[in-house]
């Protein structure tokens, strides 16, 4: 079980620190424990009540109401919140179903979003922001690295799934390579390029990650791609990186294509 400070639970919350403390004092909503040096800390337990009453209060319930509720009523209340507006809790909803590692409530929210946004649209407008808040808790140790690929894998899978309803195109001039360089593994935005490309009716090719550099000038020349698409998120020694693109580019006719953080 993680512990929270208030800091953390601003941040995952939306709520602020000071209308925290005022709950607690005013409505006795939380008991957080207190270290030795009276820093307040928070369960997941707590994390996810104040998500729920959040929610609550968003949907116009006031606070002074909340608090004469049970932890039941209230979590029975937002799930039926959750169900007829899932538009505004879907990244609420990814935390508490991360916390609980509850597969099924994860796979509902993704699906949903996806039957009525689209694969690209639910990726942008709710699963970044969810990373976003995921790289928080990441940072402050309040969830552990099974978590994490616990929920990188439901969302890989569900981009894989999406790219393989769709028809493979033909392999005519337009042909696009997709990869990930040696020693990267963050896979999620290169699938999800994979999938727009193919749902534009372009031929890819993946070759998958950390994929060592003579394999790729292998494959290159052998099906002669227009366009390369990489990604590169791990910190790597800056030069390197425009070693690697310089010596790439001369090596390829095809136009090459690079985000993430490492190029921003």
């Amino acid at each position: 079980m993680a512990t929270y400070k208030i800091k953390d639970i601003e941040i995952l919350t939306g709520i602020k620190a000071h209308t925290i403390r005022i709950w607690e004092k005013r409505y006795g909503i939380l008991q957080p424990d207190r270290t030795s040096t009276k820093i307040r800390t928070y369960s997941d337990t707590e994390l996810v009540l104040l998500l729920n009453i959040s929610l609550l209060n968003k949907h116009g319930v006031k606070i002074s109401h909340i608090a004469k509720m049970s932890q039941l009523e209230i979590t029975e209340e937002a799930k039926k919140l959750n169900e007829v507006s899932i538009e505004n809790t879907s990244i609420d909803q990814f935390i508490v179903a991360l916390i609980d590692m509850n597969e099924q409530l994860f796979r509902n929210i993704l699906n949903e979003l996806v039957e009525k946004h689209g694969m690209v649209a639910t990726y942008q407008f709710h699963v970044i922001p969810f990373l976003e808040r995921i790289g928080v808790m990441w940072l402050s140790g309040t969830i552990n690295t099974a978590q994490e690929h616990f929920m990188s894998n439901l969302i890989r899978q569900k981009i894989i799934f999406e790219t393989e309803l769709l028809p493979t195109p033909e392999n005519d001039a337009e042909k696009v390579i997709l990869f990930l360089p040696e020693h990267e593994w963050h896979e999620l935005s290169i699938l999800l390029y994979h999938f727009f490309l193919r749902s534009k009716g372009i031929y890819t090719v993946y070759l998958g990650q950390s994929l060592p550099y003579d394999s790729l000038i292998e494959c290159v020349n052998y099906i002669k791609p227009t366009k390369i698409v990489t990604s590169w998120l791990t910190a790597v020694d800056e030069q390197y990186i425009v070693n690697y693109f310089n010596r790439l580019t001369n090596e390829t006719t095809a136009q090459v294509y690079c985000g993430g953080y490492q190029i921003l």
